[in-house]
Parts: structure tokens; C-alpha cells; sequence
């Protein structure tokens, strides 16, 4: 790639930033899958184009970078996984890590034995890895598909356990092979790899546990606790490496799972700081990988390796997961759905890489085929799965449909009327109060209701959050309102988070940072007000625009009225913050507050909701 040449390290650096996250920017844009959109970026910037070869730009830094992205990759996925948010996926997800990893690794050598005609030295190491299912894949397909608690769930914790996991079961395997190859001592390497792990699990537990006690006790300042958890993690992870190759990826995840399970006050910080570096981690990981590709290792594979691609997409994963999960708790729907998803991702490419260079340094004829073979699964199930996941999903029924759904949280008399008018617009809604009185107007209108606190770990379990895309605080607690919308940003993002005006929030010693609280919406009125003009007779109506009849022709008709959003012809729900310019287009629905009017001069509507006092 001659194009690369020169370009200098920070400029590389520069590129993968910006096509990693301007990938990412672009996939949200035309809704696309980001994996697909970064795979795509960096195959055109490296082999096809040739102007960035990251190996010629990085040298021998390449493999550390990608090394320590990874174990923080990892890490941040240990953060993520809280025994006590388990619930119901507990029984499968131990199912899938300790009967699935096994089971996975004996059929994928089998299949790379008898179907891709591996040798069986090459077969037991790749197969190893193959366990793997790749957290910096499987992250942001959950994000896009939306999929239904329980099956994520599944899919998260079975991809960042299973990840170290496989490195592991390739070192295994491949101390296996040395030994067979160089007539080591057997004893000696099975004694090797056992201190390995029992030392790196052990580093990770008693490290998590230190920065706990730090944290707890005060002995970190608030500021430093991001970078002191940094600095600890790339010690242990290089510690724990020396020890046993490829080791230090169990030891950053168990450190991970250990915090995420202290109840530490200040985890959502860290965690939210974690999932931002990652962003970009995996962003610059995935275009790294694309961009190292060799368009001529991939060429020389011949069509066993291709057949065995499809036999790991459609008979080795569904059958493991069938076997592992055979008499647990979960409905065969969401068992189906994890069968025909397992995304492989960069680890998958870096240990097989590495490996494959040993084996091949071993003298195993074909060791030096597992690298482009794991590109080339790595490839066809991003693409697959970033197209299929949410299609099969809502084919059963596990995935959030077509309009993200509308929490109201508050079921006071205008909080059910914006419900019920959203519900008619078929818009899924949901009211929640911790008062078991106030939702009996919702459930008398048909609302699905959650009584407890939207913030609590009950509706973490009972809620399927992934359905919503909007929130709306609007109870008489303006405090409580502002804690909601605070907490819920980072959830549905900041744009998607309203509340109803707090009272004397326009004067100074009452005014509220702009990082605390929700979007305002209507006329800004406070929640008193607007259940007062509901004791007062106005209602909540929709109209539906046409080419006749616009937006002007609708503020004509009701001068009285306030908009508070609108649904769109592609069925994106709108509310409307005060200060916001309203386009509209045939076809959109607008949805507003009415003031009571004789019912001889109202204007025809296609749906009022409005409850008595």
C-alpha cells in the first residue's frame, strides 16, 4: 500500500478516529448498522484504496494498541454486568457459558476438521476461539435492534464472558499442540496453564476489590477515580499477560464484574465514562481490522472454508445453543433467536492471528489459514447479523416494533390523557406511579400501568425499556421530575427526555443547571397548571394534516390550541419544546391541548381524550 507511506503516526491516528466515528454518526443517519458501515470504511481506506496500512504506520505498536483496546473493551463489559440485574436470564446465561463454551469448541473443531479439512492441531486451537461471540459486536447490535431484555441479556454476557474464555481455551489448546509438537512435559504445561488462570482470576478479584475499598473508603478523590480505575486496569492486564499469555482479558473482566456488583455511588459515572471510551475503541478497532486485511489470503481460500462459514452460521451455533440450553427457562422464540445469532468480532481476529502464527511457526502446514478464515466469519456475520438481528427479532416478537414507544411517568388526569391519545395514535405507552389510586384512571382507559418508581430496580426488570424511546415526567414532584429526566438521558438520550416546567424556574435562585432536568414542551406550563386546565374542561386532541389542510390552516382554526407534538408520516413522535420551530408535512398528525369550546362550533377532530374531575 504505497498510497500509506508517509502519512506519520498522528495523522493515522486522525484517520481512524474520523472514520470510526464518523462511521458511526453516518449509520445513525441513514439507520444502518455501524458495525457494517466501519467494516465497510476500512476495507475501502486500506485494501481496496491503499492509502492507510496500519501496520506500516503503527509498526510494532499495532498488536499492544489492539491488545489494550480489547481489555478495556472487556473490562467495560464486566462493568456492565450486575448479577442482581440477572433475573430471569440467570439459568441461561449459566447454561450458555458453562455447557455452551464446551460444547461450541468441540463441534467448531469438528467442523473445521471434517468441512473446512483443517488439521486437527489447527482445528483444536481455532475451534478454541471460536467460542468467542465478541462484545465490540454484539454492543452495538443490541443497541440498534432493541431487543427485548431477557435475549440481550443473553447476548451480552455470554459475548464478554465467552470472549476471554475463548483466548483461554486457545491457550489451552495450543499448549496442547506444543507439547505433542516438541515433547514437552505435559504435566509441566498443564501445571503452567493452571497457575495462569487461577492467578490472573485472582489478580482481577483482588484488584476489583481494592479499587472498591479506595473508592468507599474516600482514599481516591471524585476526580481521580476515572483515572486511577484506567491506570489499574492497563497494570493488571500487563501483569497478569506476563504471567500467561492472552490471560490478562480474564483478569480485566473479573475486575469489571466485581465493581460492577459492589454498589459503588459513584458506578453510573464511571460506567457511562466507559461506555464513551468504548464508543471509540471499538470504532477505531474495527477500522484497524479492515483496513489490515490481505485481499490476497482471503482470495487463496478455497470453498471448504467458505462451506464451513455456513455450517457455523446455521448448524454449529444453533446446535450448541439448543444443546445448552435443553430444560432451561427460556421460551424456544428467544432460544431461536440466540441460535442464529453469534457475531464474531476482533478479538476473534487478533487471537486467531496470533495463534496462527505460532502454529505455523510450530510447522503446522495450514496454521497460517486461520487468520483470513476468522476475518472472513468475522465479516460475513457482522454484515448478516447487522442486517438480520432486528428483522428476526420482530419476527418473534423479541425486538421493539417499527414507533419506539412513550413512558409518562405521573398518572394524574393529564398524564392519562396524553397516554390515551398517544395509545389511539398507536404509539405503545406505558403510565407508571408508585400510587396505586392514581393509575386506576390509566387502567380503566386500557393503559399498560407500572405502580413503583420508573427509577427502581423492580421496573429495571418488570420494564422492557428497550421498547421506549421517549419520556415524559409530568407528576406534581417537580424535584422528582428533574431526578427522572436526569437519570433517563443517558438512557434514551437528552433529546428524548421532557418534563413539565418546574414552579418559579425563571427566577435565578431557583434555576437549575443545564445538565439537570429534561426538554420543556407546549406552552412550558407546570403540571399543576396543566391539571388544572384538565379540571377546567380543555382536552387533548389529534389532527392529521393534509395538502388542503396545513399547518397555517390549523393555528387558524384553533388559535386557543397548544401543540404539544406531532407524529410523523415515517411515524417518529415529535413532542415540541417551547422555543421550537413546528414543520410539519401531509399526512402528519398533530397532538394538542384544546380549550373547551361548544361542541356546535369545535372543529371536527380525529380523536379527543379528556377525563373528569
Amino acid at each position: 500500500m504505497s498510497g500509506a507511506a508517509g502519512m506519520g503516526p498522528v495523522a493515522a491516528f486522525a484517520l481512524v478516529g474520523a472514520l470510526g466515528v464518523g462511521s458511526q454518526w453516518l449509520a445513525w443517519r441513514l439507520h444502518m448498522p455501524a458495525i457494517v458501515v466501519m467494516l465497510v470504511a476500512g476495507v475501502l481506506i486500506g485494501p481496496v484504496a491503499g492509502l492507510f496500512d496500519p501496520a506500516a504506520e503503527f509498526g510494532d505498536l499495532m498488536a499492544p494498541m489492539i491488545q489494550l483496546a480489547v481489555a478495556v473493551i472487556l473490562f467495560e463489559g464486566g462493568l456492565s454486568l450486575d448479577f442482581a440485574r440477572l433475573g430471569d436470564a440467570r439459568a441461561g446465561v449459566r447454561r450458555l457459558i458453562w455447557m455452551g463454551a464446551p460444547i461450541g469448541w468441540l463441534l467448531s473443531a469438528l467442523a473445521l476438521h471434517l468441512v473446512a479439512g483443517l488439521s486437527w492441531q489447527s482445528s483444536a486451537v481455532f475451534g478454541g476461539i471460536l467460542i468467542v461471540t465478541g462484545p465490540t459486536v454484539i454492543a452495538p447490535l443490541l443497541r440498534q435492534a432493541r431487543l427485548s431484555r431477557r435475549p440481550a441479556a443473553l447476548l451480552q454476557w455470554e459475548a464478554i464472558v465467552g470472549d476471554p474464555l475463548g483466548a483461554l481455551a486457545g491457550v489451552l489448546a495450543y499448549e496442547g499442540v506444543l507439547v505433542l509438537t516438541t515433547a514437552a512435559s505435559p504435566l509441566g504445561a498443564v501445571g503452567e496453564f493452571a497457575l495462569g488462570i487461577v492467578f490472573s482470576g485472582a489478580l482481577g478479584a483482588v484488584s476489583g476489590r481494592g479499587l472498591v475499598w479506595a473508592f468507599r473508603a474516600g482514599r481516591v478523590p471524585e476526580y481521580m477515580k476515572v483515572p486511577v480505575l484506567f491506570a489499574t486496569l492497563l497494570a493488571v492486564f500487563a501483569l497478569s499477560d506476563a504471567v500467561l499469555h492472552e490471560s490478562g482479558l480474564l483478569t480485566v473482566t473479573v475486575m469489571g464484574v466485581v465493581i460492577a456488583n459492589a454498589d459503588l455511588p459513584s458506578y453510573d459515572e464511571l460506567r457511562r465514562f466507559k461506555e464513551h471510551a468504548t464508543v471509540l475503541l471499538v470504532s477505531g478497532v474495527f477500522i484497524l481490522m479492515a483496513a489490515s486485511l490481505d485481499l490476497g489470503q482471503v482470495r487463496a481460500l478455497d470453498w471448504r472454508a467458505w462451506v464451513f462459514v455456513a455450517a457455523v452460521i446455521l448448524v454449529v451455533r444453533p446446535l450448541t445453543v439448543g444443546i445448552a440450553l435443553a430444560g432451561a427457562p427460556v421460551p424456544w422464540r428467544e432460544r431461536l433467536l440466540i441460535g442464529m445469532t453469534a457475531p464474531r468480532g476482533i478479538v476473534l481476529v487478533a487471537v486467531a492471528g496470533l495463534f496462527g502464527t505460532r502454529l505455523d511457526h510450530l510447522g503446522v502446514a495450514d496454521g497460517h489459514l486461520l487468520g483470513p478464515m476468522a476475518f472472513v466469519l468475522v465479516a460475513v456475520t457482522v454484515v448478516l447479523h447487522g442486517f438480520g438481528l432486528k428483522p428476526l427479532a420482530r419476527a418473534l416478537g423479541l425486538g421493539g416494533d417499527g414507533m419506539p414507544g412513550v413512558i409518562v411517568i405521573g398518572a394524574s388526569r393529564w398524564g392519562v390523557a396524553l397516554a390515551e391519545t398517544l395509545h389511539k395514535l398507536e404509539v405503545p405507552v406505558l403510565v407508571t406511579d408508585p400510587n396505586h389510586l392514581r393509575l386506576r384512571r390509566a387502567r380503566r382507559a386500557g393503559l399498560p400501568v407500572f405502580m413503583g418508581d420508573i427509577l427502581s430496580e423492580a421496573a429495571e426488570h418488570s420494564v422492557e425499556l428497550v421498547a421506549f424511546g421517549t419520556a415524559v415526567a409530568a407528576t406534581d414532584n417537580d424535584a422528582y421530575n428533574t431526578l427522572v429526566a436526569t437519570d433517563l438521558g443517558p438512557e434514551f438520550g437528552r433529546d428524548n427526555v421532557y418534563q413539565t416546567a418546574r414552579e418559579k424556574e425563571d427566577k435565578i435562585r431557583h434555576a437549575l443547571p443545564a445538565t439537570l432536568g429534561g426538554r420543556a414542551f407546549g406552552d412550558g406550563e407546570t403540571a399543576e397548571a396543566l391539571e388544572q386546565r384538565m379540571i377546567d374542561g380543555w382536552t387533548l386532541g389529534t389532527t392529521r394534516l393534509t395538502e388542503e389542510f396545513g399547518y397555517a390552516d390549523w393555528q387558524e382554526k384553533r388559535p386557543g390550541a397548544v401543540l404539544i407534538g406531532w407524529v410523523g408520516p415515517g411515524g417518529r413522535l415529535r413532542f415540541v419544546p417551547a422555543d421550537a420551530e413546528v414543520k410539519s408535512a401531509p399526512g402528519t398528525r398533530l397532538i394538542a391541548m384544546l380549550p373547551p369550546e361548544p361542541a356546535e362550533v369545535r372543529p371536527k377532530m380525529e380523536g379527543a381524550s379528556g377525563l373528569p374531575g
